[in-house]
């Protein structure tokens, strides 16, 4: 199991690379969203289908705009939770891909507050995918370890940092209706 500073994980998220790294509840798996290859390579190692689309998280609202098409839909409910733990289904920008984005209309994304995730948002300088870090079959890892045991080697390594107090992973809610998709227990 190779453990990763911040700096490093960045520089294989620039290199299109795939990391782990600690989230508000459980770990999550990231590359670079403008990697095909490494979005490809995330949805193989969760066995999850290329129609259901990723999460993206920033520390910035700001890192998220090239995602995000926001001249018909008002912001406030979202800005309102972030930082934070709530993830929102925004209209996604003409340019995201399906590759990225599923099959939806929408793309979902987070500002985080966990501050592992924020530095590294910071040192890459954009947004991340984030996706729980687990074959989709299985629970998703709450330690390095489990992590390891999941992925082994296919993965450039595990971020070092301890996971928020959360219990599940983020809420997620539809920008424009206001619907809750995904509660969280916390």
């Amino acid at each position: 199991m190779r453990l990763l500073s911040v700096p490093e994980a960045a520089d294989h998220l620039l290199a299109g690379g795939v990391i782990a790294y600690p989230t508000e509840a459980v770990y999550g798996l990231g590359c670079d969203p403008g990697s095909e290859s490494g979005v490809r390579a995330i949805l193989h190692l969760k066995q999850r289908s290329p129609n259901a689309g990723l999460i993206l998280i920033a520390d910035s609202f700001d890192r998220l705009r090239p995602f995000v098409n926001v001249t018909a839909i008002n912001l406030d409910a979202a800005m309102a939770t972030w930082p934070g733990p709530v993830t929102w289904l925004i209209p996604r920008a003409p340019s995201v891909p399906d590759w990225l984005a599923g099959t939806h209309p929408t793309i979902a994304v987070r500002v985080t507050d966990h501050p592992v995730c924020r530095l590294l948002c910071a040192e890459f300088g954009g947004a991340i995918v984030s996706t729980s870090a687990n074959p989709s079959t299985e629970p998703p890892a709450r330690s390095a370890s489990e992590v390891h045991s999941y992925f082994g080697e296919n993965i450039a390594g595990i971020v070092s940092g301890a996971l928020g107090t959360r219990q599940q992973p983020s809420e997620i809610r539809d920008l424009a209706t206001g619907a809750v998709l995904r509660k969280s227990a916390q």
